[in-house]
């Protein structure tokens, strides 16, 4: 093999004020960073314009990176998959996501980074990704490598933001999605993190009135917004918060903490 490729995978929390010293000092050994673009066409959206101001504010003295935007592929959301064909339309999602980086980096080759909201461990598949995009690679006679650092993740904030712990004394806390969460419950957990959650209106939150509610959206970001409280008496509430977090910096990322009383 005769070209290589170096891709560092960056966890940035959920911007400049959450980069890490040793995820700053990373951003300024690459060459370019590689970048879901999911705007218009016409322009940036908000998350890859705030990619650009991780860029700008940790490039220390020399030239910022280009940022390279890569226009990301359709995914199947419809609304009624099930759960197996949520996980088959993720899978070919992710098939074509690492296909498309996969032709940026066999023709620039060096030393590329993936900036990654949150932690790159948690509910986020750049690794999954860049690893079939490896595969890739390989193929085409391209060596490729790889190293993780980590980032200030959701549920860290949320805690945070809220001044809790997320477990009582002793006890487990359970990280799952908002598609999950009825077979969490179903299950006898009773204090669980949702991420990756649809709007409140497609949340099913049968039988969880009388749980707390912790609740935020853009934790760190622009339009930050929370809620919490009894979950029957403060769920209105969390569908305006959501609208507004969204309005303010033109998406939104939210998740909870809820927890049997």
């Amino acid at each position: 093999m005769g070209q290589s490729v170096r891709v560092r995978i960056l966890g940035v929390g959920m911007g400049p004020h959450h980069v890490t010293p040793e995820v700053a000092a990373a951003l300024q050994t690459v060459d370019y960073v590689l970048a879901a673009d999911k705007g218009a066409d016409d322009g940036d959206d908000g998350l890859l314009a705030l990619r650009r101001e991780i860029v700008r504010v940790h490039a220390g003295t020399r030239v910022a990176p280009e940022i390279i935007p890569v226009r990301d592929p359709e995914r199947d959301r419809s609304t009624g998959l099930s759960l197996t064909g949520y996980e088959g339309a993720v899978t070919d999602w992710h098939e074509a996501r690492a296909a498309a980086y996969a032709a940026v980096l066999e023709k620039r080759g060096g030393t590329a980074a993936f900036l990654v909201w949150g932690d790159p461990s948690l509910y986020d598949s750049t690794i999954r990704v860049v690893e079939k995009a490896g595969e890739l690679l390989r193929k085409a006679g391209v060596s490729v490598d790889f190293d993780v650092l980590p980032g200030i993740s959701a549920p860290q904030l949320l805690a945070a933001r809220h001044r809790i712990v997320l477990h009582e004394v002793g006890r487990p806390v359970h990280i799952t999605t908002g598609r999950r969460l009825q077979e969490a419950v179903a299950a006898g957990l009773d204090n669980i993190v949702a991420m990756l959650n649809p709007p409140p209106e497609r949340l099913d939150l049968t039988g969880l009135d009388d749980w707390m509610l912790w609740w935020g959206a853009n934790l760190g970001a622009a339009g930050e917004q929370l809620v919490s409280g009894r979950l029957g008496e403060v769920l209105p509430a969390v569908a305006g918060a959501r609208a507004s977090a969204k309005a303010d910096a033109g998406w939104v990322m939210d998740l909870f903490l809820v927890r049997k009383t």
